[in-house]
């Protein structure tokens, strides 16, 4: 049995935030239900990968669901969001407070309608500030936080190219879902849940910025190279890139040893983590002209016995084909009825030996489990169609 065999999530998320914190749910045996507009919301079409359109986010987002096609801005959609609430352990709505009011899917509606709904919402700054009612995605969340500044090369401050912040504040409101749930099974209550993409990127930036409240070192961009520590940045081989990444003392004098020069474990500029990152463009000179000389397979071999931090840096193909990726269940090939091979969705992230988090079912095409809600939630056959006929569904 599941973990959250029993419990069921509504999803009224869009794109990331929202829908793959429903998709780490429904891994843990939740009965997610993805509310969706009757054309299939925007997330449904972005990165396309099917000759239908059906886009790549979409279908890592949104796994192990069903799906329910709805107008709820109408007097008969309302009415079906209350039902579905009146069913439901926990509404994932990642919209603006005004779109959740005129959905009826505000924390206090909810609560009238169940008294112990938990509402789990995400925003783009965080409630109570003066940016609060701004929109915004991932990548802003990235530029306030500091984190692009400290990214790119020199005085070209860069994006990163993945949506870490948004994929990280929905397993963080997974995490917060449990721990709701988990007071609600002691309390009997239950609660509103705010995740904001600004309050992920500072805490995942909090190193760099509680040196600066402390120490105003004031740091600019070295774009791959480490500030902190060395050499660590990417090399240049014969035939590729690797990455070095040398921490502490000890991997310091394996490092010196490996490139041929111990005497450097001696030199005054490199007598520390802290010292080698504030002289790390010398030391990057050092394992980068001995890289240059190199494959990036016998870079690789001579970091490995030396027992230093190092890996290849790899295309997207490159990392699919890697066979540890394979070895260690990263991704599950999952047939989808329109696309044209099976599709591989990372799996839940974190191994568990006693409940494993598991793809239930393959995402949903669009409308696909409408009847079948509707069904279990009292409305006959005749009401179904009424519903179709006049656009609610």
């Amino acid at each position: 049995m599941a973990v959250l065999d029993g419990d069921r999530v509504l999803d009224f998320g869009r794109y990331i935030a929202g829908p793959y914190c429903g998709a780490l749910l429904a891994d843990l045996g939740a009965d997610v239900i993805r509310v969706e507009r009757r054309e299939g919301g925007e997330d449904r079409w972005v990165t396309p990968v099917t000759p239908d359109g059906v886009g790549s986010m979409f279908l890592q987002c949104n796994r192990g669901k069903r799906d329910l096609t709805l107008d709820p801005t109408t007097v008969a959609g309302r009415e079906v969001v209350a039902r579905l609430v009146a069913t439901a352990d926990v509404v994932i709505a990642n919209l603006p407070p005004d779109t959740l009011r005129t959905m009826g899917l505000d924390h206090e509606t909810s609560r009238a309608v169940k008294a112990d709904i938990i509402t789990v919402t995400t925003t783009a700054f965080g409630s109570g500030g003066e940016w609060s009612r701004r929109v915004g995605f991932d990548g802003l969340a990235q530029a306030a936080s500091g984190h692009m500044h400290l990214t790119g090369p020199e005085g070209s401050p860069s994006r990163a190219s993945l949506p870490y912040v948004d994929f990280s504040t929905a397993t963080l409101g997974a995490l917060a879902t449990l721990v709701a749930l988990r007071h609600r099974d002691r309390t009997g209550e239950g609660q509103l849940i705010e995740a904001a993409l600004l309050r992920t990127a500072l805490t995942w930036n909090s190193l760099t910025l509680i040196e600066q409240a402390v120490l105003a070192v004031d740091r600019t961009s070295t774009h791959n190279r480490s500030q902190t520590a060395g050499p660590a940045d990417l090399f240049r081989t014969r035939d590729g890139w690797v990455m070095c990444s040398v921490i502490g003392p000890s991997q310091f004098r394996h490092w010196a040893r490996m490139v041929g020069r111990p005497d450097l474990v001696d030199d005054v500029r490199f007598k520390d983590d802290l010292s080698r990152g504030e002289h790390g463009e010398a030391l990057s000179a050092y394992m980068g002209a001995w890289c240059a000389d190199r494959t990036t397979e016998e870079c690789l071999r001579a970091m490995e016995e030396a027992r230093i931090p190092g890996g290849p840096v790899l295309t997207p193909q490159e990392a699919l084909d890697l066979p540890h990726v394979a070895q260690i269940g990263v991704f599950e090939a999952v047939e989808y009825p329109t696309a044209t091979v099976p599709v591989p969705l990372a799996r839940f992230p974190v191994a568990l030996s006693g409940s494993p988090g598991t793809i239930t079912r393959r995402p949903p095409e669009l409308g696909e489990h409408t009847d079948e809600i509707l069904a279990e939630l009292g409305y006959d056959a005749t009401a179904v169609a009424d519903l179709r006929a006049t656009g609610v569904v």
